[in-house]
């Protein structure tokens, strides 16, 4: 299991992970630094665990609002494909009554051609 040296708020921290996610990790490990140091800019130093803990706060709050809207769009998503089934079944149907009205004024046109033919 390999071991990846991140750094948040100036300091080295080694955390072990699955093979091949070393660079994901240490993206995760830069957005927190990132969310530290916005906090540091708002807050001041309030300690390291204090500053984690409302680091950790803040990407839960993005996790939330992102899984939020991803529910959301599944629900939009669910709707515009049931919307889409209703207008195809409508185009069959449409298509299907196009089909016998067609055929329909077709044998009306063979009967009056046979009609004229006798005539």
């Amino acid at each position: 299991m390999p071991l990846v040296n991140v750094m948040v708020n100036n300091r080295a921290y080694t955390i072990a992970c699955d093979e091949g996610e070393e660079e994901h990790l240490k993206q995760l490990a830069a957005h927190v630094d990132t969310k530290v140091r916005e906090l540091l800019g708002s807050v001041g130093q309030v300690g390291d665990q204090r500053l984690m803990l409302m680091a950790a706060l803040l990407v839960a709050d993005e996790y939330q609002t992102v899984t939020g809207q991803l529910e959301a769009l599944k629900s939009e998503l669910a709707g515009l494909a049931g919307a889409r089934d209703e207008l195809d079944k409508r185009l069959n149907k449409s298509e299907s009554f196009s089909a016998d009205t067609l055929e329909a004024a077709a044998k009306r046109i063979e009967n009056i051609a046979a009609r004229l033919a006798h005539a």
